[in-house]
């Protein structure tokens, strides 16, 4: 049994150890942000491709410059053509006009009052000073035109205020990853383990986790290219959808012959080249809007041989207590060195088993019942076992048939 587990234990106490300088950078830091930039010479015919998701994309600094800018330059540019009208009717002072003069609009003077006459009329002030007086048919046109525009741009303006307020990225910062994932044996299955908290009472519906591994590399022109993009499924014990995510949940993940971290060690783990991303897609219980949160690890972030230290306890009122200051610590514990010889171990395992139990119909059980030492030296090659359990079947067929 002891070449089964070939345990793998740090020497000394339980600290950390320090991390590695990566050689690449991240794709996805730790706060879910992709470390990708865009060069492109159109930039502006981009930008106005989707004119909506851009503004709802940018800073709040610029939107609220976009809507000073939106208002004060449509107030201005219908004033130039307030003052336009005025002056091509001869109502401004400079032209001197007549006392039974007919003004297109009363009160508008100059260039000033034809300003706060536009901008009376856009936000429908109406202070009762300048008004229309219906003598010019383009003024009425133009008033028609100014009422529609800027009903146009508070409608905008309302809506991009109103979606970046419901953009769901501040939920996505209240569900924490742990700074680091552990591997280490569980139900006794070699496992990757990694922890995820909300940490606000609303819960997430429909919450659904999953993983890639990203591996990437250059050429010898020095592109940067990312080549693969492998699945990686984690799981829970209550499931993989729809989870109940009340408290802080251990994901894991089975490494396998499956799992792309099958030929992984404990000595070759920091010298790998790989970035695991983490995603969790929900629906927040108070807004219905749908977020996604990401993280990623890098090999130097993978403990090999640890596990994460308990964080849940109950109360003396019977109330259930979460202890975050535990949340991504782990400690030692007794772990295979390498996946592959401990899955290869464990089939032999089984075929050994499975070759005892047939012997004698049932006796092999006995057998090992009667000499425990027979379950050290279990670890038989593979084919030798294969060859044992091929005899045994082959003994039994010819027992039956001859019975017969």
């Amino acid at each position: 049994m002891g070449a089964l587990l070939r345990p793998w234990l740090p020497s000394g106490p339980a600290p950390l150890p320090a991390l590695r300088p990566r050689r690449a950078p991240r794709l996805v830091s730790k706060d879910g942000r992709c470390n990708i930039e865009l060069v492109h010479g159109e930039r502006l015919a981009f930008f106005l491709v989707d004119v909506w998701t851009a503004v709802v994309e940018i800073r709040w600094r610029f939107v609220l410059l976009l809507v000073v800018l939106a208002f004060t330059g449509s107030w201005f540019f219908f004033s130039l053509l307030w003052y336009w009208i005025a002056r091509s009717n001869g109502d401004l002072e400079s032209q001197n006009p007549t006392e039974g003069h007919a003004r297109c609009i009363e009160n508008v003077h100059g260039l000033t009052t034809a300003f706060l006459y536009s901008l009376e009329t856009q936000t429908t002030i109406g202070y009762g000073g300048r008004t229309l007086t219906g003598h010019c048919g383009g003024s009425v046109a133009l008033l028609v035109l100014q009422s529609l525009v800027g009903l146009f741009i508070n409608c905008f303006m309302c809506g991009v205020v109103l979606a970046k307020l419901s953009l769901p990225r501040k939920r996505a910062r209240t569900v924490a990853f742990s700074d680091r994932a552990v591997i280490c044996l569980k139900k006794g299955r070699l496992c990757l383990l990694l922890r995820v908290a909300n940490l606000r009472k609303t819960l997430l519906i429909g919450s659904h986790i999953y993983g890639k591994l990203v591996r990437g590399c250059s050429t010898a022109d020095g592109e940067a290219l990312i080549l693969d993009q492998v699945d990686v499924n984690f799981t829970v014990d209550a499931g993989k959808d729809n989870l109940f995510f009340v408290c802080p949940l251990t994901l894991y993940h089975v490494i396998d012959r499956a799992s792309p971290f099958y030929e992984l060690s404990a000595d070759t783990l920091p010298l790998q080249d790989f970035e695991l991303v983490v995603f969790l897609d929900g629906t927040a219980e108070s807004t219905s809007s749908t977020c996604q949160v990401r993280t990623s690890y890098t090999p130097q972030e993978v403990m090999w041989g640890h596990t994460f230290l308990p964080i849940i306890s109950k109360t003396k009122t019977g109330k259930y207590r979460v202890d975050f200051s535990n949340f991504s610590r782990s400690v030692p514990v007794n772990t295979p060195h390498c996946a592959v010889c401990f899955c290869s171990e464990s089939s032999r395992m089984t075929l050994f088993l499975m070759a005892c139990c047939m012997l004698g119909g049932g006796g092999g059980v006995e057998q090992i019942n009667a000499e425990p030492d027979l379950m050290k030296n279990a670890a038989v090659p593979l084919s030798t076992a294969l060859q044992g359990l091929i005899r045994q079947i082959s003994l039994m067929f010819v027992k039956s048939s001859s019975g017969k």
